[in-house]
């Protein structure tokens, strides 16, 4: 099953004002300013109320950085896919009581986490390269330092459920993973993958048309990046996941896409929330996004980074910019059929 890209964003006339006139706005697009203030304070009591302190975090060579301002990112960006996904974790129909999980590319273990807490009987593991995550965690979740692109050294159809989330730009082989995922579940256990697009768009046809406009350029630096170390930032594009999915041994496959607004320009209530969530998570985010793949990777100036964030906040903050991008999830399951693996 394929996903069909979302209707239209409509915009909240209050924030954005004209849309055609450039030089009216409203007077309340600066109240947004505040209402990021108010989201930024309700993560930070979520994560005061659950009592997990992140401990401080190692550079690693992993594209993004993995300090203390971007792992704050890492736990926004968790919270509002959890809010696009109605409150949910997970989108493949797993069941009630899975018994093996396991998290690839964990990060801060935010997901690993919440699904232990949800799954109180399950086991529940999360691997990444970088030691992120906190010290205090539930009695049936543990952390591996692991890289994923290596072989796996756990028992062939082990897990009942492999999660995969948000590792664009840090694989070199996503059909070598997927087929590692399917080697390590049971048969009848899923794999999910959840990708961004990392393509800036707008709903304002007149940014979405202009192809000189830095969300096109952004872009464009990453995919170069990417092409140049060889683990690409397209994998969510042209049915990549999906087909490296089928490749792979996998049934069942289901493609979900949404449109995640950035900012809070929306009119509908629920997308004005995600967008505000998503729009503290870029700006939390962005100088850090760029500094390795376009300063290291592609050679530019700290000053052109520089200069290049500085034009991209600046198009995010435009009210009338009106920019999303698109998540892609894709889940499937090992056949039942399935013999040990070779």
């Amino acid at each position: 099953m394929s996903g069909e890209e979302d209707p239209v964003i409509e915009f909240d006339p209050n924030i954005v004002g004209n849309l055609e006139d450039d030089n009216q706005l409203s007077s309340d697009a600066s109240s947004l300013r505040d209402s990021t203030a108010s989201i930024t304070s309700s993560i930070l009591e979520y994560r005061t109320i659950h009592g997990r302190p992140y401990q401080s975090s190692k550079t690693t060579e992993y594209w993004a950085p993995t300090d203390d301002k971007h792992i704050t990112g890492f736990d926004i960006a968790h919270q509002f896919v959890s809010m696009l996904m109605n409150d949910k974790l997970y989108a493949a129909p797993i069941g009630d009581s899975p018994q093996r999980i396991l998290d690839v590319g964990t990060g801060t273990g935010i997901w690993a986490i919440d699904i232990a807490d949800q799954f109180p009987e399950a086991e529940v593991i999360g691997t990444d390269i970088s030691a992120v995550q906190p010290g205090w965690v539930p009695p049936n979740c543990t952390f591996q330092i692991d890289d994923a692109q290596l072989e796996w050294t756990f028992k062939g159809n082990y897990f009942d459920f492999v999660h995969i989330r948000e590792l664009y730009g840090g694989i070199d082989d996503w059909q070598r993973l997927y087929r590692q995922a399917f080697a390590h579940l049971k048969p009848g256990g899923w794999l999910e993958s959840l990708e961004i697009d990392i393509e800036t768009r707008s709903e304002n046809p007149t940014v979405a048309k202009d192809m000189s406009h830095v969300f096109k350029r952004w872009c464009e630096l990453f995919w170069r990046a990417g092409n140049k170390t060889g683990r690409t930032f397209r994998i969510a594009r042209d049915g990549r996941m999906e087909q490296y999915m089928r490749d792979a041994g996998f049934v069942d496959i289901v493609h979900k896409q949404w449109k995640v607004p950035i900012g809070g320009w929306p009119q509908d209530p629920k997308l004005k929330r995600i967008g505000l969530f998503n729009g503290l998570f870029i700006d939390q985010s962005l100088d850090g996004f760029a500094i390795y793949p376009v300063g290291e990777i592609l050679g530019w100036s700290q000053e052109e980074v520089d200069t290049l964030v500085s034009n991209m906040r600046r198009a995010l903050h435009d009210p009338k910019a009106l920019p999303y991008y698109i998540i892609h999830m894709v889940y499937g399951s090992k056949p039942r059929t399935v013999g040990l693996p070779a």
